[in-house]
C-alpha cells in the first residue's frame, strides 16, 4: 500500500501540477481549501457575496501564478490564508472608504454671525471617520486570524476550547467529556488560550506568513 503523502510533499507536487496547467489539480486544491478561504474572507467582510468573490480571486490567482508560492516558506494552507486575508482586507478598505466618501462630505456649511453661509472643512470629522475605519478593519482582521488559529491548532486543544468556551463546561467537565485527567484538561485549555491570545500579535510562530502583520 502506498504511503500517504506528507503535507509538504503534497504541497510541492500540487504546485508542480498547477505550473503544468493541470485543471484537475486546481479542482483538488479547491475541494481541499475552498471552505478555509471562504470562511476567512467571510470573517473579514461579513458578506456572503463578497466572500464568494474573494474565493474566486484567490483560486484564480493560484491558477495564473502558481510560481508565487514557495514551499520553503511554509505550507500551502498558510500561503492561501495569507493571500485570502490580504485580498479580503483590501476589499474591506475599498468598500468602507467608498461608503465613507459618499456619506461624509468634504465640507460642511454653517451660518456666521451675519447669517451668511460659510464653508468649513470637516477635517476633524474625516480624521475620526478614518480612524474608526481602521479600527473596524483591525477588528475584522483579528477575528479572522483568531478563526484561523482555532481551526489550525491541534484537535485536542481545539476540542477542549470548544467544550469550555462554547458549551460552557468547566475544566472538570471538560476532562470527563474528553476522557482525560483534570490536569491534562487544564494543560490543553492553557495552551489553547495561549495560542488564541496571539491573534493580536505580529510574527506569531505557526501563523500564516505576514498574517499577523500590518493590515
Amino acid at each position: 500500500m502506498a504511503k500517504q503523502d506528507t503535507p509538504p510533499r503534497w504541497d510541492r507536487k500540487m504546485q508542480q501540477r498547477l505550473a503544468r496547467g493541470e485543471a484537475a489539480a486546481l479542482g483538488e486544491l479547491y475541494d481541499r481549501f475552498a471552505s478555509l478561504v471562504h470562511g476567512l474572507a467571510h470573517r473579514v467582510l461579513g458578506d456572503e457575496q463578497a466572500a464568494d468573490r474573494i474565493t474566486r480571486e484567490v483560486f484564480a490567482h493560484v491558477w495564473q501564478h502558481p510560481d508565487t508560492y514557495d514551499a520553503k516558506e511554509g505550507p500551502l494552507r498558510s500561503w492561501l490564508a495569507t493571500l485570502t486575508h490580504r485580498l479580503a482586507v483590501q476589499r474591506l478598505r475599498q468598500t468602507e472608504t467608498a461608503a465613507l466618501a459618499q456619506g461624509d462630505p468634504d465640507t460642511t456649511h454653517t451660518d456666521d454671525a451675519s447669517g451668511s453661509s460659510t464653508g468649513t472643512t470637516s477635517s476633524t470629522s474625516s480624521t475620526g471617520s478614518l480612524e474608526e475605519l481602521e479600527r473596524r478593519v483591525r477588528r475584522a482582521s483579528v477575528a479572522a486570524r483568531a478563526d484561523y488559529i482555532v481551526t489550525s491548532m491541534p484537535a485536542p486543544l481545539r476540542a477542549a476550547l470548544e467544550l469550555a468556551y462554547f458549551q460552557r463546561r468547566d475544566y472538570r467537565q471538560t476532562a470527563a467529556d474528553l476522557g482525560v485527567t483534570e490536569a491534562e484538561a487544564r494543560r490543553r485549555l492553557r495552551l489553547g488560550l495561549q495560542l488564541l491570545s496571539t491573534a493580536h500579535d505580529t510574527g506569531t510562530p505557526g501563523a500564516p506568513p505576514e498574517y499577523g502583520g500590518a493590515v
